[in-house]
């Protein structure tokens, strides 16, 4: 569930209100009840903050206000009704809190200004060096402490912006000297939260490299560095290379490339296809669905992948469109590998060439007969999906209008675009010529 912010001095008195609002709303017989409570929160919440949320916390707080209408709606569905013990358990887990209990108690201290984690971890998500400095001298402990919420992060998770509470998924400017301060005071750099299901997985490195904020930011590879520089398991805690393979599976190149250069090892075909190493893939890989002899299989621990060579070399050659690296498809095309491959998101080899511009392996996937139609998860066909990364996800430097020529004189359907038209006069002469 996406996290509900807390204004600065909260009061579990009204937070009491508001559950008991909630189990009237739904045990009321008007069925919009629980959608005007909820949206009376949202109104109520974003006026104790003193401020109109980003975008991105407005639609944390929506989805979340949407989870528990829809969680109600089960509760009450059931044969027992809906309590009010029900009811302060949702508001504490919209909040990231495992209890009510947990999340009164934190709003008990909070509300007699005694959260110095609070403040320090808004002090890293905001750059400010002055606050973070004061509250680390003051309480030198504060470096290792944790959230109480359930991720259980320590202020260093907070520099990935990844895995904490929505409203504090940010990236300023100064993150490296921030992230600096932090382990020069003692925060470990390989600590565990418990992010996304509590695994071996959720250090601040893999993170990091999943995360959009600061790649956005641009200084995903600096962070990566850093983390690095103090002594970071460069190849994940495991040594099963998951920092390598979480940069490429979220396709942030930069950061790939920056832990190869420090000394990541790139085993397995699925990792030198996406880094481009056409050297390792024509040793590694014999035809499209066999690996020389002692071939490690290595891919994403949470893809689940088989311990199937032919799966492994066509996720290969699928990352590999997604990369950018033509030299290594059609390396890939020579040796045999299915034209029809996907990842597990049913982006095809040529969803990802479109998408990122390799006109070469688009002209070849296409002769080879890899499907112009085929769905991705979202329901996005090639044609389709490319007009989405054009117009809102563009890989650098990629002209998209010859792209999308390509695909539409192959034959894609363009029927299939909506809306048309899409706004852009040049794309739409492309998309249906006058």
């Amino acid at each position: 569930m996406d996290t509900l912010p807390l204004p600065a001095r909260p009061n579990l008195e009204q937070y009491r209100k508001r559950a008991k609002d909630l189990v009237a709303a739904a045990r009321s017989s008007d069925e919009s009840a629980v959608h005007a409570w909820a949206a009376h929160w949202l109104r109520a919440l974003a006026a104790s903050l003193g401020l109109t949320p980003s975008p991105f916390v407005q639609q944390s707080m929506e989805r979340a206000s949407a989870e528990i209408e829809r969680r109600v709606r089960r509760e009450t569905s059931r044969a027992t009704s809906f309590t009010l013990a029900d009811a302060q358990h949702l508001i504490a887990q919209a909040h990231g809190f495992e209890n009510w209990a947990r999340f009164a108690e934190h709003l008990r201290r909070q509300a007699h200004g005694d959260s110095p984690f609070e403040a320090a971890a808004d002090a890293v998500v905001h750059g400010d060096v002055a606050t973070l400095e004061r509250l680390l001298s003051t309480d030198p402990a504060l470096v290792r402490a944790r959230s109480e919420r359930v991720h259980r992060a320590t202020l260093l998770h907070y520099v990935a912006a990844n895995g904490v509470e929505d409203f504090r998924q940010r990236t300023p400017p100064n993150a490296v000297t921030v992230a600096r301060l932090l382990l020069e005071r003692g925060a470990d750099v390989d600590a565990l939260a418990s992010s996304y299901g509590a695994d071996r997985y959720q250090t601040t490195m893999n993170l990091l490299v999943s995360s959009t904020h600061p790649a956005s930011a641009g200084v995903q590879s600096l962070l990566v560095e850093t983390l690095l520089d103090f002594g970071a398991a460069i190849d994940g805690l495991d040594g099963d290379s998951s920092p390598l393979m979480t940069a490429l599976a979220f396709g942030y190149r930069d950061a790939a490339e920056t832990l190869v250069e420090r000394g990541a090892r790139v085993d397995g075909i699925v990792a030198a296809a996406a880094m481009g190493r056409a050297d390792l893939v024509a040793r590694m890989m014999l035809d499209g669905s066999t690996l020389a002899p002692g071939t490690r299989l290595v891919g994403p621990i949470w893809f689940r992948l088989p311990a199937d060579p032919k799966l492994h070399i066509e996720l290969g050659f699928v990352w590999a469109c997604k990369l950018g690296r033509a030299d290594v498809a059609h390396l890939m095309l020579d040796r045999g590998v299915s034209p029809h491959a996907r990842d597990n998101h049913d982006m095809t080899a040529l969803h990802w060439a479109a998408a990122s511009g390799l006109a070469t392996v688009v002209d070849r996937l296409i002769a080879t007969g890899a499907p112009l139609e085929a769905r991705n998860h979202w329901g996005g066909t090639v044609l389709t999906s490319t007009l989405h990364f054009a117009f809102y996800m563009p890989y650098a430097g990629v002209d998209y209008v010859p792209i999308i020529a390509q695909l539409v004189n192959a034959g894609a359907d363009v029927a299939a675009v909506d809306p048309f038209p899409t706004g852009n006069a040049v794309i739409d002469g492309v998309l249906r010529p006058s």
